[in-house]
């Protein structure tokens, strides 16, 4: 049965491969014709954008485009590349915010009631049931327990129940007796939380995924097109074997593979979505579009349902790469050269059942009552390279997509060189106005009166010239014309117009390295003051990240690991947080904030209310230590509150001096007066030199002083 079921699933996924690859794509020749009218359509609807990335990226890299005409009259052709300034800025922060602690800000914590994991479980070794039984004047007691005990189990619950819910610790507390669930409310109970080690467990291994997949890198791609463009696109997780090199003991190269989840940048160029949605949950369809080479075309032979026979006509029948026009503005080779690759467009959406069932498709039977199914289509042409259903449960496309500043109108967001793009033009005419005028007003105007000169003279000028003059020519031949420097003019507006891209962008020039800041800015706290207040943009695209980014990427891992990853200890009922806002705040200050809370916590009348071990855990984090190496959990804390009693000894009532000490001596020496202390310095208290008025006691009459001569 378990083999039938098998079969039943690789047919409804995937078209087997077939040796007469034309009969075959005539069958599936609609869903090709399908995927590339919906190629059409999402490259139709943003050619706009596309218009303004371009002008974006050439405001980046300092180009002026086809559209700035230059007079004669202009021979300056600067660009002031401030764009590129503050996007790497942005970018920066972006970075420095989401890797503050050198972690990557996903988070899993259990959810406020978890369902089929206990959220707290304890048990009393220092109170057995006898114990109980006499505690409470009975002897004779239902094993079973009594009314008021403590022991209540809830509604339905069975005697298995309770063990079914302790999830990754039913191994170690499997034949605990006095297990109850609940934390312990006696001093020696021990409190378990089984639902905070299976998240803490999936946190692990989703930390240990990413770093194997180099997460990292490709979220500083992604962050790079957030400012850069407005929006930043990564994809996944998606099942890869990953080769780790490993030599036997003879020598010989034998590599070990492991299946690993990969996430992976997309460039924002070859991502085409639904033109009729504003985000990935709306969207019916996304395309991305793959430039490949024969080497990567071949190498998806390897991987599952994909037909090699197609894949082998299509690399026969030659590159079918077709560039489109704004690849010539972010390229700097020649822009006719030939482009040897394949265009192969991946397709994750919605089909209509019925359309698959008339290519041949077959569907699964508990499927079939669904008019539309998501799948995943790979086409080359008009060859159909994969045709499967989509793979994750709950299904659901597989891209995520973040703005930089959200447009609620629009799929794709604005970018922070859209922000400053009038700015930047205004600064680059203002630029190239005072250069022209610098180069006028530099130089002398020459003016010469040839009527006076001797004919066939040279008329250029340099130090030590000399001019023949006609004899009896009256007035002057040579006159120099200084033409008026209006430079300081333009560059006043030039530094207008770069206030006005700090205000448009959110990021002041000083936040990113801008010198000779007057003003409050001139002091160490007047600058902290400003760069707070300056973060508060950064915020908002921080919170973008966590929402539409980091979010539902935790998630997708978090689905991968519970669908392929069979480990009892990271299953429960757990949520992700995406953790990038929290990093906003820079360390120093919330450790700061942190000990402020600590010292108000240590008031006896406010201890109860306090999580001290929650605070001394993120009093860890926010200085880059791990809290699991430097800190103790609550079992660990009281057996070493007990050692360092028995090291300490017995200790004396808190506020009250040991028995004949007098608190107000500041020697120390307990009433002795004989090799210990310090000897007490004039006017302070001890010192036999003082008044009365000083030292408090009465002085002994002393001899007076003999008289003087």
């Amino acid at each position: 049965m378990a083999e039938e079921e098998i079969n039943l699933e690789d047919d409804a996924i995937a078209l087997e491969d077939s040796e007469d690859s034309d009969v075959t794509d005539t069958e599936v020749k609609g869903i090709a014709n399908h995927v590339m009218s919906q190629f059409k359509k999402s490259e139709d609807y943003r050619y706009d954008d596309e218009i303004r990335w371009v002008r974006a990226y050439r405001n980046y890299r300092g180009i002026y485009g086809p559209d700035v005409q230059f007079t004669e009259a202009e021979k300056s052709r600067v660009f002031i590349k401030i764009t590129k300034t503050k996007t790497l800025a942005a970018y920066g922060q972006i970075a420095d915010v989401l890797f503050a602690g050198n972690k990557f800000p996903i988070s899993i914590e259990p959810t406020e009631l978890p369902e089929g994991v206990a959220k707290d479980v304890s048990f009393d070794p220092k109170e057995p049931q006898e114990l109980r039984n006499q505690i409470n004047g009975q002897d004779n007691v239902s094993p079973y327990g009594f009314m008021g005990d403590g022991k209540e189990l809830p509604k339905g619950a069975t005697a298995q129940s309770l063990q079914d819910m302790l999830g990754p610790l039913e191994e170690k507390l499997g034949d605990v007796e006095n297990l109850k669930e609940g934390s312990g409310q006696t001093p020696t109970a021990i409190t378990y939380s089984p639902a905070m080690i299976a998240a803490k467990s999936m946190e692990k291994q989703i930390m240990d995924q990413l770093q194997e997949s180099h997460a990292n890198k490709h979220l500083r791609s992604t962050a790079f097109e957030m400012a850069l463009f407005g929006t930043g696109v990564m994809k996944g997780p998606f099942a890869i074997d990953k080769e780790y090199p490993n030599w036997n003991e003879e020598g010989e190269y034998s590599p070990v593979f492991k299946t690993i989840p990969q996430v992976s940048h997309v460039s924002l160029w070859n991502f085409y979505p639904d033109p009729d949605s504003t985000n990935i949950e709306q969207a019916q369809y996304i395309i991305e579009r793959h430039k490949m080479s024969r080497s990567e075309l071949r190498s998806l032979k390897r991987r599952p349902y994909f037909r090699d026979s197609v894949i082998e006509e299509v690399i026969a029948e030659g590159e079918n790469y077709t560039k489109k026009y704004w690849e010539d503005d972010l390229i700097d080779y020649n822009q006719d050269s030939y482009v040897e690759r394949f265009e192969v467009l991946e397709y994750w959406g919605m089909l209509d059942t019925e359309m698959l069932e008339d290519q041949g498709v077959e569907i699964p039977k508990e499927l079939k009552n669904f008019e539309e199914l998501q799948v995943n289509v790979w086409i080359s042409g008009s060859r159909l390279l994969r045709v499967v259903l989509n793979p994750f449960k709950p299904a659901k496309i597989p891209y995520m997509a973040a703005p930089y500043e959200l447009n609620p109108y629009s799929f794709f967001g604005i970018g922070l060189a859209e922000n400053m793009d009038d700015t930047q033009t205004l600064m680059n005419g203002f630029m190239r106005m005072a250069v022209d005028n610098a180069v006028l007003s530099g130089n002398l105007l020459i003016e010469v009166d040839e009527t006076n000169l001797v004919p066939g003279q040279d008329l250029s000028v340099y130090p030590g010239k000399v001019f023949r003059r006609q004899g009896g020519a009256p007035g002057q031949a040579i006159f120099g014309t200084k033409f008026p420097n209006v430079s300081n003019e333009n560059l006043q507006l030039f530094d207008k117009a770069r206030q006005l891209a700090d205000e448009s962008t959110g990021l002041p020039s000083f936040s990113h390295g801008q010198t000779g800041v007057s003003g409050v800015g001139r002091t160490a706290s007047g600058i902290s003051m400003l760069m707070n207040a300056a973060s508060g943009s950064i915020k908002t695209v921080i919170k973008n990240v966590d929402d539409y980014l980091l979010k539902p990427l935790g998630e997708g891992l978090f689905r991968f690991n519970m669908q392929f990853n069979f480990n009892p200890e990271i299953r429960g009922d757990l949520e992700v947080h995406a953790r990038g806002t929290e990093s906003l705040m820079a360390n120093e200050v919330r450790s700061q904030r942190l000990m402020q809370f600590l010292q108000t916590a240590s008031n006896p009348a406010l201890a109860p209310f306090a999580k001290f071990n929650y605070i001394i855990r993120e009093i860890a984090k926010a200085m880059d230590l791990d809290p699991s190496k430097v800190t103790n959990n609550m079992d660990e804390a009281v057996l070493q509150a007990e050692l360092l009693k028995q090291f300490q000894g017995p200790q004396t009532p808190q506020g009250q001096a040991p028995a004949g000490a007098n608190p107000m001596d500041p020697t120390g020496a307990g009433g002795g007066t004989i090799g210990t202390g310090q000897v007490p310095q004039p006017n302070e208290q001890g010192f036999s030199g003082n008044g009365q008025a000083n030292t408090g006691q009465p002085q002994t009459p002393s001899q007076p002083p003999a008289p003087t001569q």
